[in-house]
């Protein structure tokens, strides 16, 4: 048997898959790990905790299979994205805490940079908006604001890496300071036509360019395991961020084919083939994969903050659900959100709106609403961020899209898909494999060690679960989604309000 391991490390916790040739899963070890939260709008994680609790799940994986190292015949890695990782070369410890996608501290240093200049140098080489979503202004955050760090970082003593590059590094007993292209391009910093570090935006941020990684294809020779890790080395074949890894998985392959992921955030990626589409809406070019000696592909893409995450907020902070599958029951027993709209802009708005001062807001409350018109609404505020992506996706492709592929762990809920096909008034088709983040670092490692041989070799591991159909009134859907779009101008900017009040 030919056995392939997936490292799907993510926002919230560490999970190791091991997958035979056919796509089956043989085994998954999963652990949490903790969430810091020093002021409002931060979010931290303890990278040494990322490290040993994914070594952890690696191990657990293989006992669970009844395999060992030399039975893995390569191993792919996919992460959280824009997740800043600095560590001391010399000591192969982080100097500070990470930085998650989600933190919001430098929403004000972004200002700094925009001008129109930089923000079309920005759109221009990267793809991307100034955003304090993205890598660099993390980084300057830190070089500014960690004592000695700057100057151990112009000495060549210090290196960066999203957290893919902190595994590999790790994984490797330090031999590999590498990211690939799909992590890369998601920092601000890189010249998605080129390829490459870009010296201009390094040199705006104030990044030394020592720090950085080198970037490879995301299918391709990254390297062994240290020995002493598993027993013996085991070959790395993938790196590929989550998102673009959920888009393989779903074997969107093809021009025009389209995915959404319900993992933390929702990320609905359209593949564009080998033109990088420069949006007119609002939504991010980004480069989907790159295989080993061939041309990157591109995609389009619109980020939610929030997705299942603002599931986890009603079990965590509200505590009107005890585990997060609960939120369906809760939510089924009322027919409608009975008015109720919630913006959940808990960390600011993402794509199309891309507004780092808005809050969270729930809207519509009377007397008669309860704590299932809430659940109701929730579910139906992660529908409509990703009907808002669609929208603008369209606008930029030219391409209505026919279906959509959906995956992650909120994508189990046949409640929420549901909705969402009523509110797209597309179908929604659910994979019998839901874990596609995992299984596309699977295909990469696989590609890379030749357990498959082409795309459509990846094709053909995808099969339907089931497919949602809309059955909702299009007068009722078009009234819906006008009392989102009120909902999210009254929760716009809010932060901004409030100093503009303090003044």
């Amino acid at each position: 048997m030919t056995y392939l391991m997936a490292l799907d490390e993510g926002t919230t916790s560490c999970r190791t898959i091991i997958f035979d040739a056919d796509c089956n899963i043989v085994s998954v070890a999963q652990h949490e790990f903790a969430q810091h939260f020093p002021h409002p709008g931060w979010v931290e994680h303890d990278a040494e905790e990322i490290w040993t609790t994914q070594r952890r799940t690696m191990t657990e994986a293989l006992e669970q299979a009844g395999l060992a190292a030399g039975d893995i015949v390569s191993i792919g890695i996919t992460n959280q994205r824009e997740t800043v990782v600095l560590w001391d070369r010399r000591t192969g410890r982080p100097v500070y805490n990470a930085i998650v996608w989600q933190d919001r501290r430098t929403a004000d240093l972004i200002g700094r940079f925009d001008t129109p200049a930089h923000r079309e140098l920005v759109r221009s080489r990267t793809g991307l908006l100034l955003d304090p979503y993205f890598c660099a202004s993390k980084i300057h955050w830190l070089l500014e604001e960690v004592d000695g760090l700057r100057a151990d970082a112009e000495a060549g003593h210090i290196a960066f890496g999203t957290i893919d590059c902190w595994l590999l590094w790790n994984l490797t007993g330090g031999a590999v300071h590498c990211t690939d292209v799909s992590n890369a391009c998601r920092t601000l910093l890189f010249d998605l036509h080129r390829g490459r570090w870009d010296e201009e935006l390094l040199e705006l941020f104030g990044i030394p360019a020592g720090m950085l990684p080198e970037v490879r294809p995301t299918s391709c020779d990254f390297g062994a395991t240290d020995a002493s890790l598993l027993g013996e080395p085991v070959h790395i074949g993938g790196m590929i961020g989550d998102q673009q890894s959920a888009l393989f998985g779903q074997a969107c392959v093809e021009p025009g084919m389209a995915k959404t992921t319900y993992g933390t955030g929702c990320f609905l990626l359209m593949n564009t083939g080998d033109v990088a589409i420069t949006s007119e809406h609002n939504m991010l070019t980004t480069v989907a994969w790159q295989l080993d000696g061939q041309d990157p592909t591109y995609a389009l893409e619109g980020s939610v903050f929030m997705g299942g995450a603002s599931i986890q907020w009603l079990r965590d902070g509200l505590k009107l659900i005890h585990d997060a599958p609960a939120v369906n029951e809760l939510a089924g027993s009322v027919p409608d959100s009975g008015g109720v709209v919630l913006v959940p802009a808990f960390a600011g708005l993402g794509a199309p709106y891309w507004d780092p001062f808005a809050r969270g807001a729930i809207l519509g409350l009377t007397r008669g609403s309860t704590d299932a018109h809430v659940a109701r609404a929730t579910l139906e505020g992660i529908a409509c961020q990703v009907c808002d992506l669609l929208a603008a996706m369209e606008g930029d492709s030219g391409v209505p899209l026919t279906e959509l592929r959906v995956d992650g762990g909120a994508a189990a809920s046949d409640l929420l898909m549901q909705i969402q096909s009523d509110m797209l008034d597309r179908p929604v088709l659910r994979p019998q494999v839901l874990e596609t983040t995992a299984l596309g670092a699977a295909f990469m490692a696989g590609l890379a060690a030749g357990v498959y041989g082409s795309l459509s070799d990846i094709s053909g591991h995808w099969h339907q679960e089931h497919r949602f159909e809309a059955g909702m009134a299009a007068d009722e859907r078009a009234a819906r989604m006008a009392r989102w779009s009120r909902a999210v101008t009254r929760a716009r900017g809010w932060m901004q309000e409030d100093d503009d009040a303090a003044q």
